[in-house]
């Protein structure tokens, strides 16, 4: 008989298993590794992240088709090493803490407010009040948490209280280049498991520089690196020797996995019979609102904050999982005709580039099917639709992951009945519920801090940027990142769990970040001053690309010296 061909659909199980069977050697001894050698291990990564940088990010960009030296490989630099190098500062800076006898949380950090416990995060340090003059964000926790509470329950993992022992899976990202190798260190320096971490086949080219990062875990068989598609991350969380599991991904990866994809799957959810009850924690995305708060806007501040909903939406061609996707715009505003003309010309003025992302042109599609009149830019790369009314349009039903826009209009005769009907709308119409961004002028909000409080409060998501671009909370590393709490696996919705957060602070509800509306020195006519710049991720930023390598140099190894370079390249921005 002739020999029977190979089953091709079959996953390579036993580089998975050799690359398991080390990790279950290592787990144990970094279980047992002191503060200080793990305080080390991190100091030691952050040379290799800065070695690793220029590759990382060229990889990342000739991949999605630009070129190294475009404008647009700022992305790539923010998005990698310097989210990599701003969380290893994060961890280091709280474990130091620790290891000289301190709490890892400032007492006055932690207060209370209206009856509920709120913790100052960041900024965290005196590089952090000069890198990011004007930005703060705090951390809100469930209701019935005490402060006495989040300063016991604080880096539990270092004070009394270790983490699991085991192996944790990661199942990597395939868009932003920080998530897998920050995902990996929540891991072992939150949870205190060793990592397996399944390259994400859209972006597998970073495996070798996630190596060169890691080499000190790997020789310790406390890290491995692995590749493969669905198979073999079905396999992976399968497996006896996985204890536990992160995803960042879509709800039907989570729903693929707990469920599984065959005809009863449906019948498991409904009968809570999942296929795999590890441990397991995710992110998700979601339709993410923008909301503009009607106020005294100059033409600068529209012209500025037109570039910040763009630079929201169009960063890394809308691949992001917290990527503006609807733009909740005042009905009875006179600004918000003149806001989507400041929009539609940016669109038109920035250059074209490629939705890389697998299945983006498929999803670009169907945002044409529905709406045939869709306003097209870039070679048709970018897709605005200026009025969206019915609540099951597919902008507001679906997370479309690539580079497309929808507006509503909502009534409100006053700044209060607005956001009061603009909370409503992204609590119960948007699915998800990781990110939001709410954009206020600084006059409206003195004027309508009560409204605007009522707001920030109401608002449920894990990240909530008030001036600022939700995705921040991401790249600070004190920050939680998640979706808001409440999610099960039978409605996963945005996921479940918080990653970074460097204090290691429990009972998480949301982080609230706020920053400057206007740029330095323009917020001196807002009665805001600060002294930042525009953001060197605003896609119009002309100097981004030498501002983000210079800061990622600085974040790893920050030196006075180097300051007025940093300064220059971002005041020219």
């Amino acid at each position: 008989m002739p020999a029977t061909a190979p089953d091709r659909s079959a996953p390579d199980t036993a580089p998975l298993d050799r690359a398991l069977l080390a990790l279950r050697r290592g787990a144990g001894t970094w279980s047992a590794t002191p503060l200080d050698r793990r305080i080390d291990l991190l100091e030691r990564l952050l040379p290799r992240v800065v070695a690793a940088s220029a590759g990382m990010a060229a990889a990342g960009a000739d991949a999605k088709g630009y070129g190294a030296a475009s404008p647009w490989a700022a992305e790539d630099w923010t998005g990698g090493p310097w989210a990599l190098a701003q969380n290893v500062q994060a961890y280091l800076h709280v474990l130091r803490r620790i290891a000289t006898g301190r709490a890892p949380l400032d007492p006055g950090a932690v207060h209370e407010r209206n009856g509920r416990t709120v913790v100052d995060v960041f900024p965290a340090t005196g590089w952090d009040r000069v890198l990011l003059n004007g930005f703060t964000a705090e951390v809100r926790t469930l209701p019935g948490t005490s402060p006495e509470q989040v300063h016991e329950r604080a880096a539990g993992q270092y004070r009394g209280r270790p983490g699991r022992p085991g192996v944790g899976l990661v199942l990597g990202a395939g868009n932003v280049a920080a998530i897998t190798a920050l995902d990996i260190l929540h891991k072992l320096y939150v949870e205190g498991e060793v990592v397996i971490a399944k390259m994400n086949p859209v972006n597998a080219y970073l495996r070798p520089h996630f190596e060169h990062v890691f080499a000190d875990f790997i020789a310790r068989d406390w890290v491995r690196f692995v590749d493969g598609g669905a198979a073999e991350g079905a396999y992976l969380t399968r497996h006896e020797g996985v204890d536990s599991i992160h995803v960042t991904g879509s709800d039907r990866t989570h729903d693929a996995i707990v469920w599984g994809t065959g005809d009863d799957a449906a019948g498991r959810r409904k009968e809570d019979r999942p296929l795999v009850v590890k441990p397991f924690s995710s992110e998700l995305g979601g339709v993410s609102p923008c909301i503009v708060a009607p106020g005294p806007w100059s033409d600068s501040d529209f012209r500025y904050q037109a570039e910040h909903i763009v630079s929201s939406k169009m960063n890394n061609s809308g691949h992001n999982c917290i990527a503006s996707q609807v733009l909740v715009l005042p009905e009875e505003w006179d600004g918000t005709e003149r806001l989507l003309a400041e929009i539609r010309r940016l669109l038109r003025t920035l250059p074209p580039r490629t939705d890389y992302y697998p299945g983006a042109d498929r999803r670009l599609a169907a945002v044409h099917a529905a709406h045939p009149a869709a306003e097209a830019y870039g070679d048709g790369c970018r897709l605005l639709v200026p009025a969206i009314a019915d609540h099951d349009d597919l902008l507001l039903t679906t997370e479309v992951f690539a580079s497309a826009l929808g507006v509503v209009r909502l009534p409100g005769s006053t700044t209060a009945a607005f956001l009061h009907r603009a909370v409503d709308f992204a609590n119960e119409v948007l699915p998800g519920s990781l990110g939001a961004t709410l954009l206020i002028h600084p006059r409206t909000a003195r004027a309508e801090r009560t409204a605007l409080e009522s707001a920030v409060a109401a608002l449920r998501y894990g990240t909530l940027g008030v001036n600022c671009w939700s995705a921040v909370g991401f790249l600070l590393g004190y920050t939680p990142w998640g979706a808001y709490p409440g999610n099960t696996r039978q409605a996963i919705g945005s996921g479940v769990g918080f990653v970074h957060n460097a204090f290691m602070i429990e009972d998480v509800e949301k982080t609230v970040l706020r920053a400057p509306f206007a740029p330095a020195p323009r917020g001196l006519v807002t009665a805001e001053p600060s002294l930042s710049p525009r953001p060197p991720y605003f896609v119009t930023n002309r100097t981004a690309l030498t501002t983000v390598e210079r800061l990622v140099h600085f974040t790893a190894a920050p030196r006075v010296r180097e300051l007025p370079a940093l300064f220059v390249s971002a005041l020219r921005g």
